[in-house]
């Protein structure tokens, strides 16, 4: 025992270097469950300094997108029906396509994206606002989603938060039915993505690589005996890590389901907290959990009393279907399965530049 205590030790003054650096960061966590019998669910918590309106969205397959930055935009059709959760209505923040296709967006304060003409010089763009919403029309797996980011046909360009002095930096990360997993970011204007099934947890600053590294350290010091317990995004990670291998491995979905939010909510931060130093760390304001096998998605709102399920396999994916909402940003209260309280509503327009 005294030799783990010194080493746990050692390992603390080893990553206060670390840790040092990524002190500023916004705090959201994502992690994916893997159970057997293909039983794939990914979790998130949406963690923000201000409140962040947040509606479900129903989007058919075949509408007609433009990447919203100007005539140097990138346009397509969506392959591909989604349930999307909306922030502010104007981006596109989580959400699964009827693939199973799960695409979250992060906040990450290292975040430098490339340098962009909205003249026609250059590639094209693609707003920030629709990089999540992009994934869930074009992409049935995340091969595929990987194998066309790396052709790097545009670009993804950012700009402000509407109302506040903060840019828009966030990382995306990807999972699909499969189990497979990549985790895309522009580090220093550049595209850098990591693919591998083993990539199931992120959270913030520092990037993913660090990330990693940081993880390591961890791996040698039992879990049932320590964990880095503060809520900055490099202690949510090695928890989450560590959680969810944890927790029963079962195909039964109503344990698997509890599982995923059991970790998510561990890892998420009080309601209206603060800390001094730690301006950008951020209360918990919902939190979503895909169920990839089945095609449910749950959400949990931090003010509402209960948490909802949208079975996708009810929802009308197809052409001719509408755009629908479920409106949450006003503390509506729903309980149970709520496919059926979607409303038809004009489809929100994403920020562009």
């Amino acid at each position: 025992m005294k030799k783990l205590i010194k080493r746990i030790g050692s390992t603390l003054i080893l990553l206060a270097a670390i840790l040092a650096s990524a002190h500023k960061t916004g705090a959201c966590t994502r992690v994916v469950y893997k159970g057997p019998n293909n039983t794939i669910i990914t979790a998130r918590s949406m963690d923000f300094s201000i409140a962040i309106p947040a509606n479900l969205w129903l989007f058919p397959r075949g509408i007609a997108r433009e990447g919203n930055t100007g005539e140097n935009t990138v346009k397509w059709t969506a392959k591909y029906g989604s349930m999307a959760t909306s922030s502010w209505d104007i981006a596109t923040s989580d959400g699964m396509n009827e693939k199973g296709l799960v695409a979250n967006m992060l906040w990450l304060v290292s975040s430098e994206y490339p340098e962009f003409s909205k003249e026609g010089d250059g590639k094209k763009g693609l707003a920030v606002s629709l990089w999540a919403q992009y994934a869930l029309d074009n992409f049935a797996t995340v091969a595929d989603a990987v194998a066309e980011f790396k052709k790097e046909e545009f670009v993804v360009v950012t700009d402000f938060i509407p109302g506040t002095d903060k840019y828009t930096t966030v990382h995306l990360s990807l999972s699909d039915a499969n189990g497979d997993n990549a985790i895309l970011e522009y580090i220093n204007g550049k595209l850098i993505i990591h693919h591998d099934p083993s990539y199931t947890v992120m959270t913030n600053d520092p990037i993913f690589e660090e990330q990693l590294a940081i993880n390591e350290y961890w791996k040698s010091i039992p879990g049932n005996i320590f964990l880095p317990g503060t809520n900055r995004a490099a202690d949510r990670f090695v928890r989450a890590s560590y959680y969810i291998k944890a927790i029963p491995q079962t195909d039964d979905t109503r344990i698997a389901v509890a599982g995923a939010f059991s970790v998510i909510r561990q890892c998420s931060v009080p309601y209206g907290i603060s800390t001094e130093g730690f301006p950008n760390l951020s209360t918990t304001r919902w939190r979503a959990v895909s169920d990839q096998k089945n095609l449910v998605y749950y959400f949990e709102d931090a003010l509402s009393p209960n948490a909802i399920w949208v079975d996708l396999k009810k929802l009308d994916f197809s052409e001719t279907g509408k755009v629908k909402k479920l409106a949450l940003d006003r503390n509506q209260i729903y309980a149970g399965e709520t496919s059926s309280q979607f409303v038809d509503t004009a489809p929100f327009k994403f920020q562009g530049i």
